[in-house]
């Protein structure tokens, strides 16, 4: 199948972009507004940007409204924010604060949520979740939509300390995904969490073969001037 979303629907009875899109992970956003309201919401367009210094990204859209959300509109107030990693062991309470509770609710009250203060940041950190990540927001754009709730704020922050649990990390001191089950989104209703993982290292067999002729083909092309030639 094929479709221009410009001007077409793909046909199917629910929209299929966000399942292609996939697995993304959970951006478990803790804020406070100005007023001292405290705020925890999760969003699926999460992810980090780079490592140096350790920057990431959270999308998120707007009420149906066009209203901001209290995330978007705490961190625009305050520029700060905490990432908690979503666990399996937290998926009932990652559910149940993603409702949209009305502006000013307190999720941590309302879904007696435990938690601890940070370090240089005024929201809080969910307990029992492994990992935060203590934000200060650095750039934000704004992406109209063609509804009002399909438009979003991109907001990038830089990390400005991260808690790691002792016992979230292995014998070798790698974080131990496989045991803490990060929750990630799928398409629809659907989520998953990391249970198994692999390591790849190197090209093996055909994959390897067909590299070293690609490496073979591009250093024939360039010893004999043959640059236009296609690969």
């Amino acid at each position: 199948m094929f479709y221009s979303p410009q001007s077409e629907v793909s046909g199917l009875p629910y929209n299929p972009f966000k399942s292609c899109c996939v697995p993304r992970p959970i951006g478990w956003i803790s804020t406070v507004s100005a007023s001292g309201v405290h705020n925890l919401a999760p969003y699926s367009q999460f992810q980090n940007i780079t490592w140096d210094p350790p920057t990431v990204m959270v999308a998120a859209n707007a009420r149906e409204s066009g209203q901001l959300k209290d995330t978007t509109a705490n961190i625009l107030e305050t520029g700060e924010f905490v990432w908690n990693m979503a666990t399996y062991d937290l998926k009932d309470w990652v559910l149940g604060s993603s409702k949209d509770m009305a502006p000013g609710v307190d999720e941590f009250e309302a879904l007696n949520i435990p938690w601890l203060p940070s370090r240089h940041v005024q929201a809080r950190r969910v307990k029992g979740s492994p990992v935060h990540f203590e934000c200060r927001l650095t750039q934000k754009l704004h992406v109209p939509g063609r509804s009002l709730d399909s438009s979003a704020w991109i907001l990038v922050a830089e990390v400005v300390g991260i808690h790691i649990e002792d016992n979230a990390l292995t014998k070798d001191g790698r974080i131990d995904i496989s045991r803490l089950r990060p929750l990630a989104r799928l398409g629809y209703r659907d989520y998953t969490d990391v249970s198994h993982s692999y390591e790849l290292t190197e090209f093996t067999g055909r994959d390897a073969a067909g590299i070293s002729h690609l490496h073979e083909t591009l250093s024939h092309q360039l010893q004999n001037g043959d640059d236009n030639e296609p690969l």
